[in-house]
């Protein structure tokens, strides 16, 4: 395969390129900024919220993300760790209402040497997963393709989300 034609990428790079990498946690200063269009978040809770991944692994990448910042879970309180798994299932609900998937990585990556991007405040990732959704393209262009943008993605989920707090 010589090309892969996405033009839609184009403003997802350039903005990527241009933005400077931001000071502090962006999972302490998103919600805090109350502007939830603008960072993806998806819904809230009384001690959790529901985030998109911008750089997503699939189709549907969610984070579920204390407010509290802390680097583990075991620091959470009883009804911070309870709220965070309600909310956690929550998701889970509607991504299988949404995308139907055949099932989903959950997962913490705890520390810098496990991978987490931003070690210093723990979060869920949770991928919905499809048969064959490991194809070429992650083998031998070293690249994934989604399949949908963010913004369309987040206009799809927001509502459902929006319901399920009612």
């Amino acid at each position: 395969m010589e090309r892969i034609w996405a033009p839609w990428r184009m403003a997802y790079i350039s903005e990527a390129v241009k933005e400077e990498k931001p000071k502090g946690c962006i999972f302490c200063d998103f919600p805090a900024a109350a502007d939830d269009d603008k960072h993806l978040i998806l819904a809230r809770s009384e001690y959790s919220f529901v985030i998109m991944n911008k750089y997503p692994y699939n189709n549907g990448h969610l984070m579920v993300i204390p407010f509290e910042h802390v680097n583990s879970p075991a620091k959470l309180s009883a009804a911070e760790q309870d709220d965070l798994h309600r909310l956690l299932y929550r998701t889970l609900d509607v991504l299988n209402d949404f995308f139907h998937p055949e099932g989903f990585n959950i997962g913490m990556n705890l520390g810098q040497v496990a991978g987490a991007g931003i070690a210093a405040h723990c979060h869920y990732h949770i991928v919905p997963r499809w048969n064959g959704d490991t194809n070429f393209m992650p083998v031998l262009g070293d690249v994934r393709v989604i399949s949908e943008s963010l913004e369309a993605t987040y206009s799809h989920l927001k509502p459902l989300f929006d319901k399920l707090a009612k």
